[in-house]
């Protein structure tokens, strides 16, 4: 198979699309005000070709931050694309759909993968979707786009989950999660007066958890929204850390980019030796996959911020162009099969 991406900083669809030949699966990365626009004129230009897209930064080579941008994928693929509506209060209403796309690509384990851009309520939709994809044992990774609309096969959605099947005719699929962060300390909270439907946190251990933050770090109320690029906290999931984003501070509470609960162990932590990491995982895929027809990525905002900050993220486009053909696109959230993580990096790899 082959992966194409094209890219147009003015926002022209056409100059984006100029080398696409044949696609068998299309990825759409636009502009708040042209999001419409855009998904409607790839409908025209590839009539029923599946496709799925989102309000948000396209990347390959460089970032496309206020343009549209495109991934494609051809020659040797097998593709479907649908949706799931009712995101935040029924996804599962529309799992019939989802199924049956599983029968029609008629994947595996081995052999595909599931991409998902998604509005919101994403653990939720996460656990929807993976109820079906599990019983072949298919992987997903995604993201959550902005402005809470995706597309699918020409259409605009509020409040859905896009998703698109992709089948590898010739070979191997795999996806990766890579966390820059590790634990800090031997700090360990439970979490108490959570309100789940605005994500807030809003006691550790019976504290409240924005002077347990303030207080182990040392910062001020204004100084925390910039220090959760270095010490965001952490929910332990068996041998994994999910990543939690702290969002802005509300009163004692904190809100943050994904769902905690009553009685969630959360730990501390902080950032690592990234670049170390980010050859780590190059490493890995190499070893895995010595041929590689395409990588494609989700990338955090907050990693993106980071990176840029540090004056790394052009070397990181660069580091990982080492793979070969890799794009991807800057998301408010990632998905790695059923997990909902913040400040991380998902990807698909395909042989």
């Amino acid at each position: 198979m082959k992966q194409f991406f094209g890219m147009s900083q003015r926002g022209s669809l056409d100059e984006a699309l100029q080398g696409v030949y044949h696609p068998q699966f299309i990825m759409l990365f636009s502009t708040n005000d042209r999001f419409e626009e855009h998904v409607a004129a790839l409908e025209k230009r590839f009539p029923g070709v599946p496709s799925i897209g989102c309000i948000g930064m396209g990347y390959q080579s460089g970032i496309v931050e206020n343009g549209v941008a495109v991934a494609a994928f051809s020659e040797g693929v097998t593709a479907a694309a649908n949706v799931l509506e009712q995101a935040s209060t029924m996804p599962v209403k529309y799992i019939k759909r989802l199924e049956q796309d599983i029968q029609t690509v008629n994947g595996s384990s081995r052999d595909t993968v599931c991409i998902d851009f998604c509005s919101g309520n994403d653990a939720c939709v996460l656990t929807t979707i993976y109820t079906a994809l599990h019983k072949r044992g298919i992987s997903l990774m995604g993201g959550t786009g902005d402005q809470g609309r995706v597309s699918a096969n020409g259409r605009v959605y509020q409040d859905a989950v896009a998703y698109g099947l992709i089948r590898n005719q010739n070979g191997r699929v795999k996806t990766y999660k890579e966390n820059i962060y590790h634990q800090l300390g031997d700090y360990r909270f439970v979490a108490s007066n959570t309100d789940r439907a605005n994500y807030m946190l809003g006691a550790l251990n019976g504290k409240s958890a924005k002077q347990v933050y303030k207080d182990i770090l040392h910062v001020t109320d204004e100084e925390i929204l910039t220090r959760t690029f270095q010490n965001p906290f952490g929910k332990l999931n068996g041998d994994d850390t999910c990543i939690i984003s702290i969002k802005e501070v509300n009163g004692g509470a904190l809100a943050c980019f994904r769902q905690v609960n009553d009685s969630d162990v959360l730990i501390l932590l902080e950032l690592g030796d990234y670049q170390a990491v980010v050859r780590n995982t190059i490493q890995e895929i190499c070893r895995d996959f010595p041929q590689r027809s395409a990588v494609f990525s989700v990338n955090c905002l907050f990693r993106y911020k980071l990176f840029s900050e540090h004056g790394y993220m052009q070397q990181y486009l660069r580091d990982m162009a080492a793979l070969g053909n890799h794009a991807g696109f800057v998301g408010y959230g990632e998905h790695y099969n059923n997990r909902f993580v913040n400040q991380s990096m998902t990807c698909v790899v395909f042989e």
